[in-house]
Formats: C-alpha cells, sequence, structure tokens
C-alpha cells in the first residue's frame, strides 16, 4: 500500500484528494494535515465522512511526514509549498503540490504575477508539470510534481493539438473561461458569497490572471514560439465546473471533421481526453465529479477562427483527480485506478 499524506486537507481541493485517495484501492491516507483544524475529527468538518474515518487532523510537519509517507500531497495556498519542500524532503517521499509554487520555471514570471518572493529556485528546474497526458515520462521519474492549475488543465488540453500542428496565429488566441465558485476556495470572501454571485455571471482579474503565464508556458514547449494570449476567466452561480472557449484565427483553410481527425490522433490514448464529433459540444454537467476533459471543435468560415470548447470538472481533473493521476503515474500503477468515474446525473 501506498503511504499518503495530504496537507491542507480540509480545503475544497484538499479534501476532495481525500476522498479519492479513500477509495483507492492502493493507498493507506495515514496524516492529513491543517493546522486550522488541528485536533478535529474530518468528519466533523464534513459532515459526508460521518461514519467513514476516524481521521483527525493535525498540524502536520512535513519533516517527519517525509519519514512516513511514500507521497505527500499539499493543497496550499501559494508561496507555502516554496518554503516547504527541502532536498532532503525529496530524498525521502515524492510530493504533489497543487499550489502554484513550482509550475512557473521563470522565477521572475512567478514573482511578478504572485507578488511574492520564491524561497526555493533550486528546485524549479527539477519539477515536473503534472499535466498527465503532456509529460507523462518526465513525471515517471520525478521526485517533485507541480500539480496545474484548473483554467490551465483545460485550456491547455484543448488548444495543444492546434499549436503542434501550425494550424493557428498563436497571438490571436483568446480564452474566454467561466468556473464554478469552488475555484475561489473555502475562505468567506464576500465575492463567493452566495447572495453576492447567485443570479448574475461576472468576468474578473481581466489581463491579469495568473494562469496566464502557465498556459502561455506550456503551448510555448509545442513550438517554441513567444506569443501572448488572452485570458479572461468569469464567475458562475454553479458549485463547480470549467467551461472554456478558446479562440483563434486560422492559418489555413481545414474542415471541422479535418480537425477532429487531428485531434483524435493527438489524443488516440489518452483516456481521460474525450473528444465530442459531430455538432456536440461539451457541457459541466457531464464532466462533473470526473476526471474527464471533453473537447469539441467548431469552425467559423466566415471568420475564418476554429473555437475549441473545454470541459473539465475545476476539483476533479482540475485538482484532486488529476494528482491521483499523478501519483498513479509515479507509483506504476493504471493510470485510471481510483478516479474512473462516471459522472452523476441528474445532480
Amino acid at each position: 500500500m501506498i503511504k499518503a499524506s495530504v496537507i491542507g486537507g480540509t480545503g475544497y481541493a484538499g479534501q476532495e484528494l481525500i476522498r479519492i485517495l479513500m477509495r483507492h484501492p492502493d493507498v493507506e491516507i495515514v496524516t492529513v494535515g491543517s493546522r486550522s483544524f488541528a485536533g478535529q475529527k474530518l468528519s466533523d468538518i464534513y459532515g459526508n465522512y460521518t461514519g467513514l474515518t476516524d481521521i483527525r487532523c493535525e498540524a502536520a510537519d512535513i519533516n517527519i511526514l517525509a519519514e512516513t509517507s511514500d507521497v505527500v500531497f499539499l493543497a496550499l495556498p501559494h508561496g507555502i509549498a516554496s518554503k516547504l519542500i527541502t532536498e532532503d524532503i525529496l530524498k525521502k517521499t515524492k510530493i504533489v503540490d497543487l499550489g502554484a509554487d513550482f509550475r512557473l520555471k521563470d522565477v521572475s514570471v512567478y514573482e511578478d504575477w504572485y507578488k511574492t518572493e520564491h524561497f526555493n529556485k533550486s528546485l524549479l528546474k527539477e519539477a515536473v508539470y503534472g499535466l498527465c497526458e503532456l509529460h507523462r515520462n518526465d513525471i515517471k521519474k520525478a521526485r517533485l510534481i507541480s500539480n496545474p492549475g484548473c483554467y490551465t488543465t483545460c485550456s491547455i488540453l484543448s488548444l495543444a493539438p492546434l499549436i503542434k500542428n501550425n494550424l493557428i496565429d498563436e497571438n490571436s488566441i483568446i480564452i474566454d473561461a467561466k468556473s464554478g465558485v469552488t475555484g475561489a476556495g473555502r475562505g468567506t470572501v464576500l465575492d463567493v458569497m452566495y447572495s453576492e454571485c447567485n443570479e448574475t455571471v461576472k468576468a474578473y482579474k481581466i489581463g491579469e490572471h495568473r494562469h496566464t503565464p502557465e498556459i502561455e508556458q506550456e503551448l510555448h514547449l509545442f513550438n517554441g514560439g513567444d506569443f501572448k494570449l488572452l485570458f479572461t476567466p468569469h464567475l458562475v452561480p454553479m458549485n463547480r465546473g470549467i467551461l472554456a472557449l478558446c479562440y483563434a484565427n486560422l492559418k489555413k483553410d481545414i474542415s471541422v471533421a479535418a480537425l477532429q481527425d487531428l485531434y483524435r490522433d493527438f489524443y488516440k490514448d489518452e483516456y481521460f481526453v474525450r473528444l465530442l464529433a459531430g455538432e456536440k459540444l461539451p457541457e459541466t454537467r457531464w464532466v462533473k465529479g470526473t476526471n474527464f476533459c471533453d473537447i469539441g471543435l467548431k469552425v467559423d468560415p466566415r471568420t475564418n477562427r476554429v473555437i475549441v470548447v473545454g470541459a473539465i470538472d475545476n476539483l476533479i481533473k482540475g485538482a484532486a483527480g488529476q494528482a491521483v493521476q499523478n501519483m498513479n503515474i509515479l507509483f506504476d500503477l493504471n493510470e485510471k485506478t481510483g478516479i474512473d468515474f462516471i459522472a452523476d446525473f441528474p445532480i
């Protein structure tokens, strides 16, 4: 059995991770770390664990967890993981970081967008960006996995085949994305209170969302192009899910059928990427509670633009499910183990 610990286990992504790990046939959870709820039963914080586990939250010391755990998941705000993770810890255990501290390879870009100092620059080069469908071989050999952001996962998977095949003008990319309110975390923030976000849709952080350089960094790897895209996120009144519409100018005439063939070939071995055929387009309800990324395609011949629609569950493929997928790769398990969910419907 893989001994796993979760630090930051009482946030939305952390508890979703615990829920998945509890059902994983090859995992034993040894510690749930939470300074805010230290000493409290997890089932007293989240009622869905009532009668299922007696595990208590601890003010966990990562140095101790490194001795007792095969893998430690960090579900923490940015700026913390880079203080916690050291070379000595990585000699003893593997780390899957759900935060942003090791996603960006250029430390100046990280510090500019996140407005904080990075405290362990020496590990940035080693950290592997854990988008499983694109970096599987590097993940297999890694000690430190940087789990991608939720908007990022959906956007990169949606656009990667177009960039790889040099089919679009990279400087024309516009990503128009919508997320449920769990993407903002579990803190008491006025903007995500029910009365503030219900019955309204709003854009936020236009041109300055921190996932922007992450998307650019990963897409750059496909053709080496130096481009800047426009990413606009929106908050919509639902609990979970991301729908990303990616627009770009085509460099040549190409049919939807040809694009679908290209995407089908690109993702032919990827169980968790589902390409929708014909006129079907993704909806968040069909990926809710799953580790799937659904992708659909349209071409507008009048404007010579391609529109790619991607949908994921922000807490699973966009966070906890992908973290477990990374763990499965790290420990040479079948990638689907513990995360092969079918969406609940209606819900």
